[in-house]
């Protein structure tokens, strides 16, 4: 019975003692009403944030509605910044435990200041989506990507500076550091300048189809901080480093105001000029007529011509431009068009012109015994008969 008294009196001990000087019991039960509030933070959450869309809703604008969307994650964060308070405050510590529970409780506290203000950013991309006229979509998803990456870093600064840290000399290091990575990481500067001013200057923006002359065709699918992903028509995707877009020249087919049409048709050499003046005529005719074409001289240039004299045909030049820019609906523009071409000339008794020759003969010999002994005639031929 001894030996029993004495282990109970240990255990009780160790009880009291429990661990810097807090009881055992005293730390399961902070530890239950950390968990409390782990387990109402569920129904926290609810009850503000229901009560805070019921005030958004009586708003008009949609701007209030985005911004409490982004801060249900910071909201949900309170009910965990409080338990862990109260859970600490209930310890009582002291001494260097009590400075270690405060700055623990700062920092809780300045994440969740921070992450809403992170979290708020996405409903600033809702509002600068709005100045399309002065911010273009890849400028915007930049300007918010900065942000973003300012408060993490401001965030992280101000945690450090709760536990004692000096974030001013590690930025001081880092500035050294920062001198000697500059010197061998040039050309990420350099496609990061590149990049700004492609953004600056409008050159293209997400979903553009461009062709950079000797390095891709494709559609451009996002504009990053070092290379712009373009997307090939076989939906391969290329990487392009900024500085390539800044320094070749970019041809942007996505900007085009009309497609063009630039054809040459050769008709036979026994077309009359009546029938090559109606067959030029009917074309202008059905360019000016037809609702797909643009006849807008200010906007595009029409132009139907009897052009030249070939080898084998007289040519035709047609030089238009439809107002669709989509290469689907302008393919089929152009195959009516060549269908309605095709009407024309058979339709003025004359004919598509395809390269011939004509061999002409001076004289032939008189005799058929001499026509026999020529080069290139078999024995069989019918002269031989």
């Amino acid at each position: 019975m001894d030996d029993l008294s004495t282990f109970w009196e240990i255990t009780l001990e160790v009880w009291n003692q429990g661990v810097f000087g807090v009881s055992i019991g005293h730390i399961v039960t902070s530890i239950a009403i950390f968990f409390a509030f782990l387990v109402i933070r569920g129904l926290f959450s609810r009850l503000v944030i229901n009560r805070l869309k019921a005030l958004t809703r009586r708003t008009k604008n949609s701007v209030d509605d985005h911004a409490l969307e982004a801060l249900e994650g910071p909201i949900r964060m309170i009910p965990i910044a409080l338990g862990v308070f109260f859970s600490l405050d209930y310890l009582n510590l002291g001494g260097e435990a009590a400075v270690l529970g405060n700055n623990l409780v700062r920092s809780l506290i300045a994440y969740t200041l921070f992450y809403a203000v992170f979290k708020l950013i996405d409903p600033l991309d809702f509002l600068l989506h709005r100045f399309t006229t002065v911010l273009t979509s890849i400028m915007v998803d930049w300007i918010i990507k900065a942000l973003k990456i300012c408060v993490v870093l401001l965030g992280a600064a101000s945690i450090l500076e709760l536990w004692g840290i000096n974030v001013g000399a590690i930025i001081a290091g880092l500035g050294l550091f920062g001198v000697a990575v500059a010197l061998g990481a040039q050309d990420l500067f350099k496609n990061l300048i590149a990049g700004i001013l492609i953004i600056a200057e409008k050159r293209f923006s997400r979903g553009d189809w461009v062709r950079i002359e000797g390095i891709v065709e494709g559609t451009v699918e996002d504009i990053g901080f070092r290379s712009t992903r373009i997307r090939r028509f076989d939906k391969a995707p290329v990487y392009v480093p900024n500085a390539k877009l800044a320094d070749n020249a970019v041809i942007n087919f996505s900007k085009m105001t009309n497609r063009r049409i630039y054809w040459k048709i050769g008709v036979e050499y026994d077309t009359t000029s009546e029938q090559l003046r109606k067959i030029v005529q009917e074309i202008k005719d059905h360019l000016y007529g037809t609702e797909a074409f643009e006849t807008d001289d200010a906007r595009a240039t029409t132009l139907v011509n009897v052009d030249s004299f070939n080898s084998s045909s007289i040519d035709i030049m047609i030089y238009c431009f439809t107002k669709t820019t989509n290469w689907g609906d302008w393919m089929n523009i152009k195959e009516d068009f060549a269908l309605k071409l095709k009407e024309i000339v058979e339709g003025n008794d004359s004919a598509f012109a395809f390269p011939t020759s004509t061999l002409h003969v001076a004289s032939l010999p008189e005799s058929p015994a001499q026509i026999q002994n020529l080069p290139g005639l078999e024995p069989e031929t019918p002269l031989n008969k």
